[in-house]
């Protein structure tokens, strides 16, 4: 890893066929299947539903609390200066696999589902997806390095804090769908009171398309704007999934479909089908990074220069 600068730190139309993925609810412990396809299992590592937010437990509060810092300070004034900040990629040059070592330190305070290392979430969910969709190499790939934004929580990219780097996803400069977790948390953001942004539309108008909204700023976007900047080969699907694997909003309620335009509703289908990899495959089970490590090297050579700036 080179870095490029020092900062401070800142807190200001393919045809698919979705595979059905059978849900053992038999099993007594999480499991990732992969030899004879994807297995959801019933509960998460805590023992959990996946994406229960009421629950009580103590991780459960430390995920309400982190949910009240971002639904506060997410604004759309916020949003625009993280993106000229972080959109000049200049901080560090590093390759995809360097990236994804230096995810081993975190784990992420907002996922009620997951505390191991980012690592075993990212391998978890591209080697899932590679059994059950083996000739679509550009989604193994997607799944690898789908949450690599994270490092924005490294102190060579300025430590932001977790409510800026992690969480679901939204659009801001409109209003806050009522389907957002937590979302009573949205009354203390500024842009609540604002009369254009929080109106239907805000900013925006109807079938803009997704690529002209702006996102609650976070590993999502920033990871987008860095494959897009370097030039990816990745197909305008792969990029999809990137931004918006967050956007619960979108993928799970149907919210804000009114900003979306043609390949954005194609895109969506790609995003619900990698979505099931990247909730359920979060286990206890272990993949073996060496054996699996020079099939994705292959993959990042295929489609990314090697090395990017960040």
């Amino acid at each position: 890893m080179t870095i490029l600068c020092e900062h401070p730190p800142a807190f200001g139309g393919v045809e698919l066929e979705e595979k059905n993925i059978p849900v053992d609810h038999d099993k007594q412990e999480n499991e990732l299947v992969l030899d004879g396809g994807f297995v959801v299992p019933g509960t998460n590592s805590f023992g959990h539903t996946f994406r229960d937010y009421d629950i009580e437990s103590e991780r459960q509060k430390g995920v309400e609390e982190f949910y009240r810092k971002n639904h506060i300070n997410q604004t759309y004034g916020f949003v625009k200066r993280m993106r000229e900040e972080y959109g000049s990629l200049n901080r560090v040059e590093m390759s995809i696999w360097e990236c994804c070592e230096l995810l081993n330190e975190f784990t992420d305070e907002s996922d009620p589902d997951l505390d191991e290392p980012q690592i075993e979430h990212l391998l978890q969910t591209a080697e899932a997806i590679r059994k059950d969709y083996p000739d679509e190499d550009w989604l193994h790939l997607t799944g690898l390095i789908h949450d690599l934004g994270k490092v924005l929580l490294h102190p060579s990219f300025g430590e932001l804090p977790q409510w800026a780097v992690v969480g679901d996803t939204f659009p801001v400069g409109c209003a806050f769908s009522e389907s957002i977790v937590h979302h009573k948390y949205f009354t203390e953001n500024p842009d609540h009171n604002n009369s254009t942004y929080s109106s239907k539309y805000g900013v925006y108008s109807e079938g803009c398309g997704l690529d002209k909204v702006s996102m609650s700023w976070g590993h999502d976007d920033y990871m987008y704007l860095v494959a897009r900047e370097n030039k990816t080969t990745l197909p305008s699907s792969g990029l999809f999934i990137i931004r918006y694997h967050s956007f619960y909003a979108l993928h799970r309620e149907d919210a804000y479909r009114h900003l979306m335009n043609e390949e954005d509703i194609e895109n969506l289908k790609w995003l619900k089908i990698f979505n099931k990899y990247d909730l359920y495959s979060k286990s206890k089970v272990r993949v073996d990074v060496e054996e699996v490590k020079p099939y994705y090297l292959s993959l990042i050579e295929k489609y990314f220069p090697a090395k990017l700036r960040w």
